[in-house]
Parts: structure tokens; C-alpha cells; sequence
């Protein structure tokens, strides 16, 4: 009896691969095994940045929050610290929020922890 090698399926599942390389440079987009490997390390890299974007994200509110904190003469440390001693729940995204776009709010929020 003859070999089977079902192509059938081999040949859609190297299309499903060719497809998502689709807009890819040069060969990463038209050569099997090429873009085979390029897209498995693009989902690496996809999967893992998924995490870091939350890291980034603190990071960046808390610049945010240092930035406008000490416009108003404490640094992030003090200002943090006086906010959870007064016991305001604000997260460091409203907080980033404020001293962007409302920065009289985010006066008024130092003005509450310094009296």
C-alpha cells in the first residue's frame, strides 16, 4: 500500500503561516521555513511585551505623578507616602490622570495631604 502524506492538510497548514506573515520583509513572508521561525519569534516577543506594557505603564504614572509633585514642592516618595497616611485611594493611574490633565485637582489632592 502506498505512503500517504495527506498534502491536504500539510499545504493549509503552511498557508495558516503564510498568512499571518502577510506585510513581512522580503523572504520572511513567502519562504516556509523563514517565516515559520519569524513568526514564532514575533509571538515571543508579542506574548512577553503583553506583560511589559503593564510595567511600562506604572512606570510611566509614576513619572507622571513625580513630575507634577514636585511642581507643587514634594517629591514622589513624600507625596505617596502622605497620601496612603491620609488614607486616600487614589491609584497611580487616577493620580497620573489628574496631574495631566487636571492639574488644579491634583493641587487641591496635595493641598488635603499637607494640612
Amino acid at each position: 500500500m502506498p505512503r500517504s502524506k495527506n498534502s491536504v492538510a500539510s499545504k493549509a497548514r503552511r498557508k495558516k503561516i503564510l498568512k499571518q506573515t502577510k506585510g513581512f520583509f522580503l523572504s520572511r513572508k513567502n519562504v516556509f521555513t523563514v517565516a515559520k521561525n519569524t513568526l514564532e519569534k514575533g509571538l515571543t516577543y508579542a506574548y512577553r511585551d503583553r506583560k511589559k506594557k503593564k510595567i511600562h505603564f506604572r512606570q510611566l504614572w509614576i513619572q507622571r505623578i513625580n513630575a507634577a509633585a514636585r511642581i507643587n514642592g514634594m517629591s514622589y516618595s513624600e507625596f505617596m507616602g502622605a497620601i496612603h497616611k491620609k488614607g486616600i485611594e487614589l491609584n497611580r493611574k487616577a493620580l497620573a490622570d489628574l496631574a495631566m490633565n487636571h492639574p488644579e485637582a491634583f493641587r487641591a489632592v496635595i493641598e488635603q495631604i499637607k494640612n
